[in-house]
């Protein structure tokens, strides 16, 4: 009989009804849906209300519409700026609606005259522009100044990673942006992970849209939000097309120009991009033919125009990126950087003086705006220069800039890394995408882990600033296998039938205890090479061992990230005035109290002590971060120690710590089993036995991603079990702990659902994921035994990993680790080498 359809909004102007008519009112209901429906009054005979929805049939009675537009108000929040203000409905439930562009934005005065504030073009002679966002007419403008200028090709690429919308205003379309009442100068930049800004644009015009419908055709937006003069202000909206989303603005006057492209490619605010963004601007260049190494010179060069929404900070970035495809007179910088993974990094880098050199000169070149090292500098000289702490968007003063400087210094590392990457592959055409070339240079990521607050702050003032507070080993070491009463250190335990022991960190009186022990006529070890695994400080005071730690966080470590490990002995010298004769903040299993100590000694220094009365102890510090996998060199170090020591004496006894004797200590002892395995020959192996409870075979590590692995190399399957094998081993001297370093993976990934908050949902996430790639590079470590045994393991592991491992993929697979039987991987941060290898607090981890 007729037809039904969704009306647009073309609406005329209607009363507005409060809100409680919305939901109770049928009647009004209908008649704002009539409104919004495009039919001719005089074409309409008469509207039949219903319980389902209004039936318009017209004069001639040919066509009927059954309208099934209807916006229910009820979903939709409310909300005002202040009390001052009228109360409106607000965008995705919380944000209002603030102009894009403030007037003092415009720095170098360039709307008026180019189009768009801070129009600018970089020195030299490769034609990049950068800018910050324009209005609709504003972006026409830009494209006629180039076009005049000469520049036939263009290619433009917005690099805003939050959504903007465009309100028609005076014959153009003005730029807006939700923001939150708490902040209104700050756009919103993570608002759905899973969806892109322009589905998130498209979601709000039509939020939009049906708010324009409830308050008569029009919505309140903010222009002043100093001083909001003669705000709110409102816009009519009557229909979609009074509304721009970011795709529009940018694509539509390109019809007309066809040599012209648009590219959407978000960039963070602060830190660098990720892997992929880099990826899409090198496939910017191969889709672009005059762009290539193989390009007509004959034609003009095309020209680069970026934006963000200043024409600042995100900008200048991608400035720099493109500016080193094209590489010029390099002219030296004076003005150099002194971190310690910049000069490891070019140390390392084929070419790495160029590489440094090329960048210095790039962002000399784009400085007019904003220059990264300065900001640099500059937060680092506001981090050296805090007083008082105070909070700043929820952080301690300290933190933020801290964060702030780490940030901007990632940016400058990765434009050299880049650079690096443009010199291996940009003369090849780029084979391998930049991710895969970081995956096969994974010890870039190593290198870049090591890029933390060790650079930032004086050592001493991890224990002397007031920050920090002294805790009592005793208070982060439960004493679970009870041998604290008999050996004095907690935790102290042997693997059977080898001379392999692990324990918590003794002092010096449990030291001595466990020596004699050692050498006693029973044992008789003469020869012991004892492996210190923290890589936090330590030190006696008093008798009792200490370590600093955030008031906040006792529980998680302060790592000391130096490429050299006998160098964290000499980090403190607490037999100097630095700790003693000074009230100090101490906490201890009883209680906190404030504290003078008389005596303070380094590990070190007690164990020169205990090396006067044994010679023939042996010591060593091989710092390993608690609950990760070891990084390659550590088990290059620890295979190197017990290489060496079973060289002068077969029958070394072999000694691991950490804080507690758990974690740390157990991979460790998981390593040395296995090594002397390989060196002693390895016991009889049992067949896998029949394990009947529900998912098994994750309790049993058979998890896909670790099966992957195992797929890859030779005999995987033999290799695996050996691991397994040794896992068991080493957990049954630990029973009481209730800890095996292959069944916590999963244990620790089903308490997710049982998480109390997001943030310790995240906590629990990363550890399991930490825990799942320790048991890969176990199984790894055991495959490079077996394959280098041959030549006496001359080929370090490090070097195994880069030379063999790298080019089976093996980092590709740990780039993307997680558990996919459960869930996506890629969803989480953590499940790139990137992210999982930096240091991480409780506090913050990234989502």
């Amino acid at each position: 009989m007729g037809t039904s359809a969704s009306a647009t909004s073309q609406a005329a102007p209607f009363a507005p009804t409060h809100q409680a008519d919305h939901q109770g009112n049928g009647m009004a209901e209908h008649r704002r849906s009539l409104q919004s429906v495009n039919i001719h009054n005089s074409k309409t005979k008469s509207i039949i209300t219903n319980k389902v929805a209004p039936v318009v049939i017209t004069n001639n009675c040919r066509e009927e519409f059954q309208i099934h537009d209807k916006i229910q108000s009820s979903n939709y929040s409310m909300g005002r700026i202040s009390d001052l203000l009228p109360e409106h409905y607000l965008v995705l439930g919380e944000f209002f609606m603030v102009q894009d562009i403030y007037n003092r934005a415009d720095v170098l005065n360039t709307t008026k005259s180019h189009g768009a504030p801070n129009f600018r073009k970089v020195k030299g002679n490769y034609p990049l522009f950068g800018m910050g966002q324009p209005s609709l007419n504003g972006f026409k403008q830009v494209l006629q100044r180039l076009q005049i200028d000469g520049c036939e090709e263009v290619v433009f690429i917005c690099v805003r990673k939050e959504p903007v919308v465009f309100f028609r205003s005076d014959g153009d379309f003005i730029p807006y942006t939700p923001r939150g009442r708490e902040n209104l100068h700050e756009n919103l930049h993570d608002l759905d992970r899973e969806l892109s800004a322009e589905q998130i644009e498209l979601s709000i015009r039509k939020e939009l849209c049906d708010f324009a419908k409830l308050s008569e055709n029009m919505f309140y937006v903010y222009n002043d939000i100093e001083h909001f003069k003669d705000d709110p202000q409102q816009v009519q909206i009557l229909s979609e097309e009074d509304i721009h989303v970011t795709e529009e603005v940018y694509k539509r006057p390109l019809f007309s120009q066809p040599l012209h492209r648009y590219y959407r490619l978000p960039l963070p605010m602060e830190g660098a991009p990720l892997e992929e963004t880099f990826d899409a601007f090198v496939n910017i260049l191969r889709v672009t033919p005059n762009l290539s190494l193989m390009r007509d010179s004959s034609r003009p060069l095309p020209a680069l125009l970026f934006s963000c929404q200043v024409g600042v900070g995100r900008t200048n970035l991608v400035l720099l990126i493109f500016h080193l495809f094209h590489r010029q007179e390099i002219q030296k910088s004076e003005h150099k950087l002194d971190f310690q993974v910049i000069e490891l990094l070019i140390s390392r880098l084929p070419k790495g003086q160029q590489v440094l050199d090329e960048v210095d000169d790039a962002i000399a070149m784009c400085s007019e705006m904003h220059n990264i090292k300065d900001a640099v500098f500059e937060n680092k000289l506001k981090l050296e220069g805090i007083g008082e702490d105070y909070q700043i968007q929820g952080k301690s003063t300290k933190a933020y800039f801290l964060q702030r400087t780490l940030q901007s210094l990632e940016r400058y590392v990765y434009l050299l890394v880049f650079n690096a990457y443009l010199h291996d592959q940009y003369p090849q055409a780029f084979p391998q995408s930049f991710s895969q070339w970081l995956c096969m240079n994974a010890w870039i990521y190593r290198l870049l882990a090591c890029m933390d607050s060790s650079e930032l702050s004086a050592p001493a003032s991890l224990i002397t600033d007031g920050i920090r507070v002294l805790v009592s080993s005793k208070f982060l070491a439960t004493d679970l296998l009870s041998t604290a009463k008999e050996m004095k250190v907690a935790n102290f335990r042997r693997v059977s039938k080898m001379a392999l022991y692990g324990m918590a960190q003794p002092n010096s009186e449990a030291l001595a205890v466990v020596m004699s022990y050692l050498t006693d006529q029973r044992r008789g070890h003469s020869t012991i090479l004892w492996l210190n695994l923290q890589e936090e400080l330590v030190l006696e005071a008093n008798g009792q061992m200490f370590t600093p730690r955030e008031p906040g966080s006792l529980e998680q470590p302060i790592p000391v990230c130096v490429q050299h490990p006998q160098k964290l002995q000499i980090l403190i010298h607490p037999s100097d005035s630095i700790l003693c004769e000074k009230w100090l903040g101490v906490i201890t299993e009883q209680d906190k109290q404030m504290r003078m100590f008389k005596t303070c000694h380094t590990i070190e220094e007690l164990f020169v002590h205990q090396k006067s009365v044994h010679p023939g102890l042996s010591y060593q510090r091989i710092p390993l971060s608690d609950c990760c996998a070891p990084k390659e060199e550590v088990f290059d170090q620890l295979l190197e120690a017990m290489k060496s020591s079973l060289a002068e004496d077969p029958n070394c006894a072999f000694i691991f710590n950490c804080h507690d004797g758990k974690d740390r200590t157990t991979a460790a002892m998981v390593i040395a089993t296995l090594t002397l395995w390989h060196i002693n020959g390895f016991p009889e192996c049992e067949e896998d036995e029949f394990v009947s409870v529900p998912n098994a075979k994750y309790t049993k590590g058979e998890f896909e991603v670790v099966m992957q692995v195992v797929r890859v190399l030779p005999e995987g399957h033999r290799v695996k079990r050996e691991v397994d094998i040794a896992l068991d081993v080493v957990s049954e001297t630990m029973t009481p702990m209730h800890y095996h370093l292959r069944e916590i993976i999963i244990s620790t990934y089903r308490q997710i659902k049982m998480a109390k908050s997001e943030a310790d949902a995240q906590w629990l996430r990363l550890r399991s994921l930490q825990y799942l790639e320790r048991y890969i590079y176990l199984i790894l470590f055991n495959c490079y035994l077996h394959l280098e045994k041959k030549d006496s393991w001359r080929r370090s592991f490090s070097q195994w990993m880069s030379q063999v491992a790298a080019k089976a993929g093996v980092y590709a697979i740990l780039n993307h680790l997680g558990f996919s039987e459960f869930e996506n991987p890629d969803d989480s941060l953590m499940a790139r080498l990137r992210f999982r290898w930096f240091p991480h607090s409780a506090q913050f981890i990234p989502m």
